[in-house]
């Protein structure tokens, strides 16, 4: 995505978002290299908003995640669990009522990542060197993963005594066979890039940063150029069909193609296929908030 005037960017204390209205390819960038693009717990709302923000305009169609410097994500700051840190009043399980309380805020950090998942765009996650802890749920959370060939993900949190608790446990298993999932989750050992690829986690593997970024947007670029209202379709029925037996999402399929389904444009999507040209697509509509 070439920087011009016309892109808007947005930038807090752990990434900066720029959008190209032109494409609708927005990119979420961590631009945190000297702390390995480590997480915080205001780093999770943040995410949330900004994700948000994007699918409530209508006009993104992807949604690129990438980190600058040598690695992705170094996942959670280890000194979120010290002695005097701020999430101590979080973290405290000492009574039942302050566990009540631990299960509600730990619900709501998940539903940080989540929102990848409701989002009406594909996520396009792009992965150099670590991807460990925290930051591999929010990758396992995305549609499609992208790395450079020193990229590395990681269970961390079985390193540290505790299982993982952001999704990864929940996801991996849907995207890995059982045995390596569960592997990585009890041993914390690295799965590399090449097994990786292997094993389906990542689509592509990448010879360096370089590389890795032109691939992930000409991955965006390819999915922006198609129907947002296809894509946005055809998202909903994947992600529904994932979580659900084969003759419930057949059916959930019959209620939404009765809902999106537009001859307009597809007539629109042809015109342009058969001619050979870029189509012309409106954005999707902006979702209001009360």
């Amino acid at each position: 995505m070439a920087r011009a005037a016309c892109h808007h960017r947005a930038m807090n204390d752990f990434f900066r978002l720029d959008h190209d209205p032109a494409t609708g390819i927005a990119e979420l960038v961590f631009n945190r290299p000297e702390r390995m693009n480590t997480m915080s717990p205001a780093f999770f709302p943040a995410l949330r908003d900004a994700v948000q923000a994007l699918d409530d305009t209508g006009d993104t169609r992807v949604l690129i995640i990438r980190g600058e410097g040598k690695h992705f994500s170094a996942g959670m700051a280890l000194d979120v669990f010290a002695a005097d840190g701020a999430m101590q009043a979080m973290l405290d399980t000492s009574t039942a009522r302050k566990r009540l309380s631990f299960q509600t805020q730990l619900r709501r950090l998940m539903a940080c990542f989540d929102v990848l998942d409701a989002a009406r765009f594909p996520v396009v996650c792009a992965v150099q060197g670590a991807c460990v802890g925290g930051a591999l749920d929010l990758a396992a959370a995305c549609d499609l993963r992208v790395c450079t060939a020193d990229a590395f993900f990681t269970v961390q949190e079985i390193h540290i005594g505790m299982a993982a608790d952001l999704g990864v446990l929940q996801r991996l298993q849907r995207l890995l066979p059982q045995g390596l999932a569960r592997e990585l989750a009890y041993t914390g050992d690295r799965l590399g890039a090449e097994r990786a690829l292997g094993a389906g986690f990542v689509n592509a593997v990448l010879a360096d940063g370089d590389a890795l970024l032109a691939h992930a947007r000409q991955l965006a670029g390819a999915i922006a150029a198609k129907s947002p209202l296809a894509v946005a379709a055809s998202r909903l029925a994947l992600n529904h069909a994932r979580d659900h037996s084969t003759a419930d999402s057949l059916q959930q399929m019959t209620l939404l193609q009765s809902a999106v389904f537009d001859v307009d444009e597809m007539a629109r999507a042809i015109a342009a296929w058969q001619a050979r040209k870029p189509a012309t697509f409106d954005p999707l509509s902006p979702i209001a908030n009360p």
